[in-house]
């Protein structure tokens, strides 16, 4: 049997979650094109249905079961077409997955991504359905189980990129953490850094393509260490073996854990001149008791040790931040002590979640879900009016600056104008970009600055974006200078 696929067939995926689905479906995709795939947008004509998943929230899940359930009536019109759900509620969900929609062929957890090329295959082949997923942690020793999670050769492919100019680097896979309410231990497998060689390798490759920004991932991305040639590199020495790639122009590292923030690290993102001065590292909880429950490892006196040292080493460094609202036993004392929090330290910006329980958690088998809905629902939205006006308030203080932006492309409206077909399209030339510090910046300008950094002058803002035009050099008592830059 042959792994090559017919000379048309195509393939559709829809991906949901975190940076590391978006990675694993370009990776994926990147495999299927070797076999003579083309990628479709529009699931009726595809051959291959696949979904990349995500468990970290219930929403998610709904969104792929719903779409799952569609497929079931259109299938009897393409008896031959392979239905497949990947990544994190495949790894958790299993064979339950085939007794909620019995049309699926094919579940493949996070940690066997590069069988999906020959798993395609054997259905195609076959019609027989194929499991193919990792050890749960409590199956083996941890060699076992870290073993079942496999890595693979990092493939890439443009077409799959938000832009072009801006790439995903996956510098290390799982998590050891544990925090009571997550299911990315159990979905993702142990924690595993991978080799800076094979990273440095992959960014060249990366930059060879035109990329001009990497963002390096993990689950907890500044616990990254790993031992080659007899040295211990942690992510400040990879910071600096990747730093001076020719090409490369920024990069990011995100999501980082708190107690992992050392001053090593900060220190390279001082002195680095190409790494962003962005960093976004989850709180979830300004109240010690809820962080205790959570076991997050760390207290509200070392979230604010950690932040006086990036204030102290890395000024106007953005900081981001994550919340969960909701959370088991959280009293009105405790989620106003999260609002403080936000006061206090005026985040960037910040991802804020109702809690929902996720089974397999040690969250969901220890406490009740005690919170009500409508309780969240508030919560959640007094939150999120906080943080906007103080993103909002920050933002604004950017106004009759001027900043450099890596220009990703046209901005969504223009794209959304460009689909609807609208001929009298006023936004044609919306550009955007971001800043050295991860603002994102709106501004007119010829679509052909997509991958170049231009100078934007900041005349306005909302609360997520800054709004600004292009300028190039200021006239200044008769000379020619260039305005000062600021992130």
């Amino acid at each position: 049997m042959t792994n090559t696929a017919d000379h048309n067939s195509k393939v559709f995926i829809e991906t949901v979650g975190c940076q590391m689905n978006m990675l694993d479906s370009e990776l994926v995709i990147a495999a299927l094109r070797q076999q003579g795939y083309e990628v479709t947008s529009n699931v009726k004509d595809a051959d291959t249905v696949l979904f990349n998943t995500c468990s970290v929230r219930e929403h998610a899940e709904h969104k792929i079961y719903s779409a799952l359930g569609r497929l079931k009536y259109s299938r009897r019109q393409r008896p031959n077409q392979v239905i497949g759900v990947m990544g994190c509620m495949a790894q958790k969900d299993q064979s339950l997955i085939f007794e909620r929609a019995p049309h699926v062929d094919l579940i493949v957890g996070t940690g066997q991504l590069a069988e999906i090329p020959r798993l395609i295959a054997e259905v195609r082949s076959t019609r027989d359905p194929q499991l193919a997923v990792s050890l749960g942690r409590r199956e083996g020793n941890r060699e076992t189980v870290s073993s079942s999670f496999q890595s693979y050769d990092p493939l890439r492919d443009p077409e799959m990129r938000p832009s072009p100019y801006q790439a995903f680097v996956r510098i290390v896979i799982g998590c050891d953490k544990f925090c009571t309410y997550c299911v990315v231990p159990s979905t993702r497998g142990p924690e595993q850094s991978r080799s800076p060689t094979e990273i440095a390798h992959e960014v060249k490759v990366l930059a060879g393509q035109g990329v001009k920004e990497v963002t390096l991932l993990g689950q907890t991305v500044n616990s990254y260490k790993h031992t080659e040639d007899g040295r211990l590199y942690e992510l400040a020495d990879l910071l600096e073996l990747i730093h001076d790639t020719d090409g490369i122009e920024r990069i990011k590292f995100v999501t980082n854990y708190p107690r992992d923030m050392s001053t090593r690290l900060l220190q390279a993102v001082r002195d680095l001149p190409k790494v962003c001065r962005y960093l976004h590292v989850p709180a979830q909880s300004g109240c010690d008791e809820q962080l205790k429950l959570m076991k997050r490892g760390y207290t509200v006196a070392d979230y604010d040790e950690m932040m006086q040292r990036i204030n102290e080493i890395v000024p106007g460094c953005a900081v981001s931040s994550d919340f969960i609202v909701g959370f088991c036993r959280e009293s009105e004392a405790s989620f106003q002590m999260s609002m403080d929090l936000i006061r206090k330290y005026r985040f960037k910006n910040s991802f804020i979640f109702k809690y929902s329980e996720r089974p397999g958690t040690k969250a969901d088998s220890l406490y009740d879900d005690d919170i009500p809905e409508d309780v969240k629902r508030r919560r959640n939205n007094e939150m999120l009016e906080l943080q906007n006006s103080i993103s909002e308030e920050d933002n604004a203080d950017f106004i009759g600056r001027t900043v450099e932006v890596l220009v990703e492309g046209p901005s969504r409206s223009a794209q959304k104008a460009a689909e609807r077909g609208d001929a009298n399209n006023e936004l044609a030339e919306q550009l955007v970009g971001r800043t050295d510090c991860d603002r994102i910046v709106v501004f007119d300008g010829n679509p052909r600055l997509a991958g170049s950094m231009a100078r934007i002058s900041v005349h306005d803002c909302t609360a997520t974006t800054l709004l600004g035009s292009i300028v190039t050099r200021e006239f200044q008592h008769g000379t020619s200078e260039l305005l000062p830059v600021l992130g």
